[in-house]
């Protein structure tokens, strides 16, 4: 019984801790802990010596004779308040008032006398108990509001957006003490004060509910600064804004090959829609293909329908490698998934395999050195004999009504993933409509490549056609238990013989350009997978998460429009970053409505 009690009281107390956690974050979202900590209780050392803590440092009491004001005591808080809270309160119980109930309780900076109470020096601020007067650096108080006592429950509320503070009492707003506190120039640590035996006071930093309803106050904060930036006016008398603004959905949508909604959106606005379609698909039907865990296929279509690409950015092509690695241990990849999911051609070609490539070129003549490396390459193109699959001495120009596209094409299930993969972070799900996964023809646009940020045209097929045959796409259904490769002893050998031709391939570029550590820690990660029999359930197993196709599909579509001197990211993602970065700087410069202006709220 024992036991179980004992078990009973830990688990209590977890959730209790976790409990104050969740309330605190809450209150201050916007918060970074790691860069800036939140005040959670009083500093052992920041403290006159006449100060006594106990109670998780929450509670403090007066140690001293307390004959005069000479023996007044301070202690400061752990961290000063963050900016970023917009609005920060906490909370002071009397606990007992003492012989003489002499407390201040308010906020100082750094440096300011703990031998004083607070509001008596320069750069510190004080609501005091026996006479009810406030402090503003100065020995002089001004009449504010009521004594306090025994069993009171004062409030101390800074707001860092009107650079003003206001007390509560029992839960009622006294109304403002104190205006044009020295935010932008100083930081302010919550601090109490007391001068007479037996007072003892306890603090409430959010760890529980407050008397005072302070979310209220918040929530009439965060619409004022939503109005704000609502109201915001904007010179817009031809319509050039909105045009604008226009302008950046239809790229970010042509950007990510959503064909059908930007089409709709642009005559739905009224704009021009001068993108090609054919550029448009290909790049989606390689976004799909990597979306839905066949690189090996998304690799070949890449290098079909972009010819160099690949063989120009090395860093990129070990990246593909890397993911085409980890989908064979998920059992997605087409070189595991038994010869159904592959064409004849794909099967003779055994494309995939990094050292199966027809292309024979120096490896000294890479354009582009891999990120992070310490050797430099001459501008030449490249094409290194178990780097790329695919052959580009073939011709890059297929012809639209007479070649056969190779794809299986996409089913429902795979679709999902891909549109999990693409919905858990930013950009929104693929509907069926933007999916054009052609099964006829594959559109050439090695020439021309559009990401609607150009009004250049890269012209359509000869005949003005583009395929468009949305066809529903089926990947295996794990029930029970899953297996590397899919359970395949054949699959698994192809998976070894791939993962040494991937390290081969890894060592040749260290060779040439020296050590990588993104590369290194990539294949790391990546081998390390077989090392459990459970992949899935292993510390490394988020790497199998569909979600994580997605920084490699944007980065082989970032890639494909770089290479035509188009911008990699969509203007709809520079606006977030920078507004994003904007707002870090805001916290910085201790611009208290950065709390309640998230870039976030603006997205959904």
């Amino acid at each position: 019984m024992a036991a179980i009690s004992e078990s009973s009281s830990t688990e209590s107390l977890i959730s209790s801790v976790q409990d104050s956690v969740d309330r605190i974050k809450s209150l201050y979202p916007a918060v970074n802990e790691e860069e800036t900590p939140l005040p959670k209780c009083w500093s052992q050392k920041d403290k006159f010596t006449c100060i006594g803590l106990s109670q998780n440092n929450l509670r403090v009491h007066y140690k001293g004779i307390g004959k005069a004001a000479k023996d007044a005591a301070s202690v400061r808080a752990t961290h000063a308040i963050p900016a970023s809270c917009g609005i920060y309160y906490y909370e002071i119980k009397i606990i007992s008032k003492g012989r003489d109930g002499y407390m201040g309780i308010g906020l100082s900076a750094q440096g300011v006398n703990m031998n004083r109470l607070p509001g008596w020096d320069k750069n510190s601020f004080g609501y005091h108990g026996d006479d009810g007067h406030s402090f503003c650096s100065s020995g002089s108080g001004q009449p504010y509001g009521p004594t306090f006592t025994t069993g009171d429950v004062i409030g101390c509320c800074v707001n860092m957006i009107d650079h003003t503070c206001f007390y509560t009492k029992n839960g009622i707003n006294l109304g403002v003490a104190f205006t044009d506190l020295p935010i932008n120039t100083l930081s302010l640590y919550p601090t109490v004060g007391l001068q007479t035996p037996g007072e003892v006071v306890e603090a409430n930093f959010g760890q529980l509910p407050f008397i005072f309803d302070i979310e209220d106050y918040m929530k009439e904060w965060h619409m004022k600064t939503k109005l704000t930036i609502e109201r915001f006016p904007v010179n817009d008398k031809k319509g050039e804004w909105q045009t604008a603004l226009q302008r950046i959905v239809s790229t970010y949508l042509v950007h990510y090959g959503y064909c059908a909604t930007a089409e709709a959106f642009s005559k739905s606005t009224g704009q021009s829609f001068d993108e090609d379609l054919a550029s448009v698909k290909n790049r989606q039907r390689i976004q799909k293909l990597v979306l839905a865990g066949r690189m090996g296929e998304a690799i070949e279509t890449a290098q079909e329908l972009y010819p160099g690409l690949l063989e120009h950015n090395l860093n990129l092509l070990f990246m593909l490698k890397c993911r085409q690695f980890i989908e064979m241990v998920n059992g997605t990849d087409s070189e595991v998934r038994g010869p159904a999911i592959r064409s004849p051609k794909s099967q003779g070609s055994n494309r995939s395999s990094p050292n199966m490539s027809p292309v024979h070129h120096s490896l000294n003549s890479a354009r582009n050195t891999p990120v992070g490396s310490r050797g430099s390459s001459p501008n030449r193109p490249i094409g290194v004999k178990g780097y790329c699959s695919g052959s580009t001495s073939q011709s890059s120009q297929i012809n639209n009504q007479n070649s056969n596209c190779d794809l299986k094409p996409i089913n429902e299930e795979e679709m999902n993933a891909a549109n999990i993969a693409m919905n858990g972070k930013d950009r929104p799900v693929i509907e069926s409509d933007d999916v054009d996964m052609c099964d006829n023809n594959v559109i050439d646009d090695s020439k021309h490549v559009t990401n609607g940020t150009s009004q250049c045209v890269n012209g359509f097929s000869k005949n003005g056609e583009v395929c468009n045959n949305s066809e529903e796409m089926d990947i295996d259904h794990h029930s029970g238990k899953r297996h590397l490769c899919g359970g395949s002893q054949g699959a698994i050998e192809k998976m070894l013989v791939f993962g040494r031709e991937l390290k081969a391939m890894h060592n040749q570029l260290k060779a040439q350009y020296g050590h990588n550590d993104p590369n290194e820690k990539m294949l790391q990660d990546a081998f390390s997978l077989v090392a459990y029999s459970d992949p899935w359930s292993s510390p490394m197993g988020y790497q199998l998460d569909p979600v994580q196709r997605e920084k490699v599909c944007a980065s082989l579509n970032s890639s494909i429009l770089e290479s035509y001197g188009l911008p990699k990211q969509p203007p709809l993602e520079l606006v977030i970053a920078q507004s994003t970065e904007c707002m870090k700087l805001m916290s910085k410069a201790a611009i208290g409505s950065c709390a309640f202006a998230s870039v976030a709220d603006y997205l959904r």
